[in-house]
């Protein structure tokens, strides 16, 4: 996605902490470094600035962020966390507490600039229900800080707080520097940071530790592309105490790489200041923390998340009627669910699941995962795949009741197929009603072996006894049905049956 200047998008919780970052960062560090004064002098400021329209170049459609998709109490928490990261930038850059907030009172049509900025840099992760993490939102508006920085060094609180009106020209400014050319820039100098070759024939301290933990060089390269800050971590302060943090956990060592290539921003969070007390708050919602290799393995954006982030999805697990102990283990088996919007994605899926009939807190603790899933892309269809084929929206409320992981499963790959196997099979319907983890079962490794046997003895066995049962006990299973129709046809029961 690039935009001409100043684009919009979505965001999570970062003001909501209590602690928005930590300016001692090194991936807060600027590229210029000028001495923000309270300078009144007009200056020439490109038009550019102003364009405030975005080309998303994924779709080729040129257009604003609609913004009437995003609700009041996001917007108003959005502004918050765009104050928060200008309070920090302006202080980084040498104001006092009393000036720097002085100058963000001035600037409100500034500050929705930035969050309009932040809507369209991520619109697509907004799309669908996905919320911005603290680094992530910085990620995305402190470049764009530093670019104006550099242009237009003493005389930014000018720019920030004229804004959208251009100052008056007084002398000439260093031209603008496009933002997609500063993006591209920035991963170019961190993939040529990680891949640097020292005076000593020896790649950067911390990528060969990297290496030494099994990481290649490609993964490191690829997170200095979706990442370049993390090109300028250093190893001793950063990469090798979570690293060590991570394997007092219990987190095998052969995890970490991927647990680093999915959320290197783990390496730029204080581990007392705020991973530690994160997890601190998680295991007194129930997290087990028995569990922490394991959960963080699955989804290690958890730690980034902000502790109002994680305490309004509770809040909304309680709500559906889950107790603390059932919270506890949702979190535990499921933590991605974390990053789901409340409002945009959670909510609205509670309330299509209630419409088919279903215990929305019971299926909740079943099958966390598919709250996850879209609306209209993966529930819908699901749901009228079954209707077409008979079934009414109470028992497809019941199928789903009792297997969550139903719509998780693709149309054309999972159910037709099994589908079209289950009419040849001399079931009723209703035994899918019953018994509809049959779509869980593989087609060819499962389904139709079994049935081939069960058909060449001349037996049937419901369902669920078909596939569920272990192979041993199939095979008794069987051997039963077997027996049991020889005594009724006046056979020897006692005869060998040979499977």
């Amino acid at each position: 996605m690039e935009a001409l200047c100043d684009f919009p998008s979505p965001l999570q919780v970062f003001f909501r902490t209590g602690r928005c970052c930590n300016v001692n960062d090194s991936s807060f560090k600027l590229t210029c470094q000028y001495p923000l004064r309270l300078v009144r002098t007009k200056l020439a400021f490109s038009q550019k600035l102003f364009i405030c329209r975005a080309r998303f170049a994924d779709s080729g459609i040129e257009g604003t962020f609609n913004l009437k998709l995003v609700s009041p109490a996001l917007l108003a928490a959005e502004k918050e966390e765009a104050k928060a990261v200008l309070m920090l930038f302006l202080k980084k850059q040498g104001l006092s507490h009393t000036p720097a907030a002085r100058t963000i009172n001035k600037s409100e049509l500034f500050i929705d600039h930035l969050v309009d900025r932040l809507h369209s840099v991520h619109k697509s992760r907004y799309l669908v229900g996905r919320e911005l993490t603290t680094l992530e939102i910085r990620e995305a508006l402190i470049p764009y800080l530093e670019s104006l920085l550099e242009e237009h060094g003493i005389y930014m609180v000018d720019v920030v707080e004229s804004f959208p009106d251009a100052p008056v020209k007084a002398k000439p400014v260093a031209p603008v520097i496009k933002s997609q050319s500063s993006v591209d820039l920035k991963k170019l100098k961190a993939i040529s940071r990680v891949s640097e070759i020292g005076p000593a024939g020896k790649l950067p301290s911390h990528i060969q530790y990297l290496l030494e933990l099994g990481m290649d060089l490609d993964q490191i390269k690829g997170i200095a592309r979706r990442f370049p800050s993390f090109a300028y971590y250093s190893l001793e302060g950063k990469i090798k105490p979570t690293v060590e943090f991570l394997l007092d956990l219990g987190v095998p060592k052969s995890d970490i790489p991927t647990i680093l290539f999915k959320r290197p921003q783990l390496c730029g969070i204080s581990l007392y200041e705020n991973i530690m007390p994160t997890m601190r708050f998680l295991e007194n919602l129930g997290v087990d923390k028995k569990q922490w290799a394991k959960v963080i393995y699955r989804f290690p954006a958890l730690l980034t998340y902000s502790r109002q982030k994680v305490k309004t999805t509770v809040d909304f697990l309680y709500e559906m009627g889950l107790s603390e102990e059932i919270i506890g283990k949702v979190l535990t088996r499921c933590p991605n669910i974390i990053s789901y919007s409340v409002e945009d994605k959670l909510r609205p899926t509670a309330e299509y699941f209630r419409s088919l009939g279903v215990d929305v807190g019971v299926l909740l603790h079943r099958s966390p995962t598919v709250f996850g899933l879209s609306i209209e892309a993966n529930l819908k269809p699901v749901t009228d795949f079954f209707i077409e084929r008979g079934y009414t929206m109470e028992e497809i409320g019941t199928m789903l009741s009792r297997y969550g992981a139903l719509y998780t499963f693709s149309l054309t790959e999972n159910l037709m197929p099994k589908w079209e196997f289950f009419l040849t099979m001399d079931y009723p319907k209703s035994e899918l009603v019953k018994f509809p983890q049959y779509f869980g079962y593989s087609l060819v490794e499962r389904i139709k072996p079994r049935y081939a046997l069960m058909k060449e003895c001349g037996v049937m066995l419901l369902l669920n006894q078909l596939l569920s049962l272990s192979a041993s006990n199939f095979d008794k299973a069987l051997k039963k049905k077997i027996e049991r129709m020889a005594a009724a046809n006046g056979e020897d029961p006692n005869t060998d049956v040979v499977l």
